[in-house]
């Protein structure tokens, strides 16, 4: 009885431990979800915005993965901005519950300084961490031109007015892994192009190494990549940005340098001997400074930051006092106004809300030089490229146009190419019937000849290279695709759920406040949430999965209903010693069919989780394939409503596509919020079930009509802030 007594008591001491873990879990996941709209006041040490390796560093080099299987790519900004002041509720109530135990009201003065000296040290080695993985990635890629590897300085040769870039026959391999093989790249100047294709295939990568220019791209061309944050220090936004001029910045401290000197001097006959040479000199400075549109560089550069969203305040403070994602903008705003002969721009969205997407589209769209931009969303791309390049099977596709010519381009070559194929391959079947083995041979040789011919024809009249590729025969045109799928829910007596004149605030924050929200959701309504970062999107996701409690009013929801969200920081919340299978059978245990661990790859499968990172350990998979195994548990949960938060950061054009489809497919409900302008009107294509929600100052209103009335209203208002 005794032993009895104590298994039970051990067991339930077990229980309640666990408990209490689940108890810590929830309140983490809340305090990750519950992000905070607010205007980035604080800055957050260790936040970068650019890449998995930024924002986690470690001590080892950087993962292969990083760049070979996709480029991890930022949370939305409303969510980073919004995270810093709900983690701080959170950390003040932990810190609450934490002064009743005596352990923490003991802790000395002297214990708190060793504990802020040991973070300042460890914040500083996680630094160096990502300056050596930046490092090291120089070495992690091989470019071979030809036969030869390439010079990381391009070509010491290049004419000084060549303004293209041409390179035929390279190839790129990353740590052995190949990207590119035999490719060719000719960028024009003054052309847009997008840069398109899977992830993880090395559209990024491509970028890169143009920037590094270990592809050879001529001297006289400067390059710039939007790759990092700017460095938070005291400078202003708007100084930051101006400062990026060097030449501007440097003629204006020169300019200053002799007007003080010319001014403190007090020797009159010194005066007579160098004031004409001075004199000389600040006429030549001004002369440069009016060349270089000095008067006019603080008004264009505050015109850009208001484009991406900042305010004339915001333009005043200091870049360390906005979060990685706000730091971004002032990076790409900082390239807007050097404007390089060769921008390279890597999903320049995912940092911005739906108005300064629009803004940039129309920015982009009058370039005057040399721009290639990697992109996932359409219309972007079909309002700023003039060309497209498709990285496909190993290769760059050239098609002129924007994205929705290429995408006619590319179904009509994947057309003639399986044509080609087909015939080919009754030839040989035909060959190998008779068994003849010259005949064979001869089928094979006239395939090759034909493909040298096309490809000799293509190129046009000019020298044979030596280092051509081997011409080969045919071969099926490889696709890349992928099926979202979200199971039917059961139904449930509406309405599902209802918003009854609620208001919200954050303690602490006289800054922000919802108010007066009334509104409902059923099964089959389709609701977009627009508006700026940090006007309450996020905020009013959380009080409608149930992450917050309004300060007045009440959110009713079906006894029965389930919620299915995707967020930004469910990504991060994802247990990541475990292998996406292990993960979701612990989650959704219930599972039909004879092996549970193969229904569930099924599901991965089907979300487009490659089946060889099925049992790859999560802290392993890229940002895009850690998003499909959350699509796949959201599936998986059966929801009758679906709250998506910026749900197409990480996923390709492919992806995005089934996900569109998907949700059209969806009877339950959906709320939206993206800055994806083509996914919000899919999913809204119904004008009857569709609701356009606008947060701005403190308050939700439906807006009175479809959302392309409400894109018409923003284009035709940034259009005329771009005229001006």
């Amino acid at each position: 009885m005794g032993k009895k007594k104590q298994d039970e008591s051990g067991a339930s001491a077990k229980v309640k431990g666990t408990s209490k873990d689940v108890k810590k879990e929830k309140l983490s996941v809340s305090a990750m979800l519950a992000s905070m709209d607010q205007k980035p006041d604080k800055t957050k040490k260790g936040v970068s915005s650019f890449s998995t390796t930024a924002v986690k560093p470690k001590a080892k080099g950087p993962k292969v993965s990083s760049y070979t299987d996709g480029i991890d790519l930022p949370p939305s900004d409303e969510e980073e901005d919004e995270y810093a002041s709900e983690e701080e509720q959170t950390q003040s109530n932990r810190h609450q519950r934490q002064d009743l135990r005596p352990l923490d009201t003991s802790i000395s003065g002297k214990e708190m300084k060793k504990r802020e000296k040991k973070e300042m040290l460890a914040a500083q080695a996680a630094e160096h961490a990502k300056q050596e993985a930046l490092k090291d990635d120089h070495d992690a890629f091989t470019v071979v031109i030809g036969s030869r590897a390439s010079a990381l300085d391009g070509d010491d040769e290049a004419d000084a007015n060549v303004k293209d870039i041409t390179i035929d026959n390279f190839s790129v391999s990353a740590r052995g892994k190949e990207l590119l093989k035999n490719a060719s790249l000719k960028i024009s100047h003054g052309k847009r192009y997008g840069l398109v294709g899977p992830n993880g295939m090395g559209k990024s990568t491509l970028l890169k190494l143009l920037a590094w220019r270990k592809i050879p791209v001529p001297k006289n061309i400067d390059v710039l990549l939007v790759e990092q944050e700017v460095v938070g220090d005291d400078r202003t936004a708007l100084q930051a940005v101006v400062s990026a001029n060097e030449e501007l910045l440097s003629l204006r401290e020169e300019v200053a340098v002799l007007l003080n000197s010319s001014s403190g001097n007090g020797r009159e006959d010194e005066n007579d001997l160098n004031g004409d040479d001075s004199g000389e000199r600040l006429a030549e400075l001004y002369e440069k400074l009016q060349i270089l549109g000095s008067d006019a560089a603080e008004a264009q550069a505050s015109k850009i930051l208001a484009g991406l969203g900042f305010t004339k305040q915001m333009q005043g403070r200091p870049t360390r006092s906005f979060s990685g994602g706000w730091r971004m903008r002032i990076s790409l705003a900082r390239a807007l106004f050097v404007q390089p002969t060769l921008l390279l721009l890597d999903e320049p969205t995912n940092h911005l809300d739906l108005r300064a997407v629009l803004w940039l589209e129309e920015y982009l769209f009058r370039w005057k030089k040399t721009l290639v931009v990697v992109s996932h969303d359409r219309d972007f791309l079909n309002t700023v490229c003039t060309d497209i390049i498709h990285l496909h099977d190993f290769k760059l596709q050239f098609y002129r146009g924007n994205f929705d010519d290429f995408e006619s381009g590319y179904e009509q070559r994947r057309k003639e190419m399986n044509k080609k194929f087909e015939i080919y391959e009754k030839q040989v079947k035909a060959a190998k019937r008779s068994g003849n083995r010259v005949q064979q041979e001869k089928v094979k040789d006239r395939a090759k000849f034909a493909a040298a011919k096309e490809a000799t024809k293509s190129k046009g009249k000019g020298k044979v290279d030596e280092d051509e590729p081997i011409a080969e025969a045919p071969k099926k045109w490889r696709d890349y695709s992928v099926e979202f799928h979200f199971p039917e829910p059961t139904e449930l007596t509406p309405p599902l759920l209802q918003i009854i004149n609620v208001s919200f605030s954050y303690p602490n924050r006289e800054d922000f406040r919802l108010s007066d929200v009334d509104l409902g959701i059923d099964m089959g309504t389709r609701v977009a949430i627009v508006g700026p970062n940090g006007a309450g999107k996020s905020t009013l996701l959380n009080l409608i999965a149930g992450d917050l409690v309004p300060t007045e009013g009440e959110v009713r929801r079906s006894q029965k209903l389930r919620i299915g969200r995707y967020s930004q920081h469910f990504v991060d919340l994802l247990t990541m010693e475990e292998t996406p299978v292990q993960y979701l059978l612990r989650l959704h245990p219930d599972q039909e069919g004879l092996s549970k661990q193969e229904a569930v790859r099924a599901k991965l499968g089907k979300f487009g989780l490659p089946s060889h990172n099925h049992l790859t350990p999560i802290a392993k998979l890229s940002g895009g394939q850690k998003a499909r195994v959350v699509f796949t548990s959201i599936s998986m949960s059966r929801p009758h409503i679906l709250l998506l938060d910026e749900p197409t950061n990480h996923l390709d054009m492919q992806s995005i596509d089934a996900l569109a489809d998907a949700l059209d497919e969806f009877s339950g409900g959906v709320v939206l919020v993206s800055h994806d302008s083509r996914l919000i009107s899919c999913v809204c294509e119904d004008e009857e079930k569709s609701q356009i929600w606008v947060v701005d100052n403190g308050t939700v209103n439906t807006f009175p009509g479809t959302f392309e009335d409400y894109k018409d209203e923003l284009q035709r208002e940034i259009r005329a802030e771009v005229d001006d």
